[in-house]
């Protein structure tokens, strides 16, 4: 991978976050970091092109849309991964899967569009030789949904509970035909080019007023979450990507799921249910540079928030991670999968 220099990682950092809806984003960048619209555009194309910029599109909440979605761990023969990760990774609602260091070593999410059934499409994997348990660990309480890799080294976070949560307003959503239209062109991943939101205006038939009047009530309301940039974690070195799991008490779930999503390093928060084989309650996401980081991070994050049982699970190989397109599915099946060898 080409270096990547100061510039490029203050660039990184902004737009994993806050990115400007407006008529020229890139001079409105430009204009941060006293520079150029063509420099800011030059840069952002360099690291589409060596892999480190992954999308720059709106971030939509699959709950809010409608879709049902879950994590779902299993555990397959060592020997047969590979198969089973391959033809789960055909599903069209499998956006993450990830091989992790633990007797359920496959673990994946799946979303399925409203007119479907998840335990049904989940079922499906049943034909798969090889599998011999899979939990299903929809979420029960969301407390942060949000990646945000530090690129600077030199601007790292105090690993404490130092973020404010976003509030959004509690407003019933079904989208509707225009909604799937407006879901379907803005999740595209954005062209770098002066004017990038005039494309999509024009595609949809509506003024750029109008597109970023109904992006802004979308975020208000929660269902786009925000317009930013998705990196590719490995290729800026954040390999040790844990997964902190912890069994919370009944009566502290919330209070520890709330402190744990105010922790800028961690980027996903939830409840979810446990079982006789999977005791633990609260995941959350951390991403690091090395495995002593992350575990050294984990203990902070635990000396706070005071919760005994806990382990990590780092991602040792990743099948799949791309987005689930919204309101395109296709009818998935695998009476056409092939025999595992």
């Amino acid at each position: 991978m080409a270096p990547i220099d100061e510039l490029d990682k203050e660039l990184l950092n902004e737009i994993q976050w806050t990115f400007p809806l407006v008529t020229r984003p890139f001079d409105a960048i430009a204009k941060k970091f006293n520079t150029t619209a063509s420099v800011v555009k030059e840069r952002l194309v360099n690291l589409k092109e060596i892999g480190v910029l992954r999308q720059l599109s709106a971030i939509f909440d699959t709950r809010k849309l409608g879709y049902t979605s879950s994590l779902v761990a299993m555990e397959v023969e060592s020997d047969k991964l590979e198969y089973v990760a391959s033809q789960i990774n055909r599903h069209p609602g499998v956006s993450h899967n990830y091989e992790r260091d633990h007797e359920f070593n496959l673990w994946f999410t799946l979303a399925v569009p409203p007119d479907s059934d998840l335990k049904t499409e989940l079922d499906k994997f049943n034909v798969l030789q090889g599998i011999r348990r899979v939990r299903m660990l929809p979420t029960l309480q969301l407390f942060k949904i949000g990646v945000k890799l530090d690129m600077v080294d030199g601007k790292k976070y105090e690993v404490a509970p130092t973020e404010e949560r976003k509030e959004i307003k509690n407003v019933k959503f079904e989208p509707t035909g225009e909604d799937r239209d407006f879901v379907r062109e803005l999740q595209k991943d954005m062209e770098i080019i002066d004017e990038p939101f005039v494309k999509a205006a024009n595609n949809l038939g509506i003024s750029e007023n109008k597109l970023f009047k109904k992006m802004k009530h979308y975020e208000e309301i929660g269902v786009m979450r925000r317009f930013a940039a998705i990196l590719r974690h490995r290729q800026v070195g954040f390999t040790a990507n844990g997964m902190i799991v912890w069994r919370v008490p009944e009566g502290r779930i919330s209070e520890v799921g709330t402190k744990l999503g105010a922790f800028p390093q961690v980027s996903h928060c939830y409840e979810r249910p446990t079982y006789p084989d999977w005791p633990y309650n609260v995941f959350s996401m951390i991403h690091c540079k090395t495995h002593d980081e992350a575990n050294e991070m984990a203990k902070t994050i635990q000396d706070q928030i005071h919760v005994d049982d806990y382990r990590i699970l780092f991602s040792s190989r990743e099948f799949k991670k791309t987005r689930v397109e919204y309101f395109v599915e296709n009818s998935f099946s695998l009476e056409e999968a092939v025999t595992a060898s």
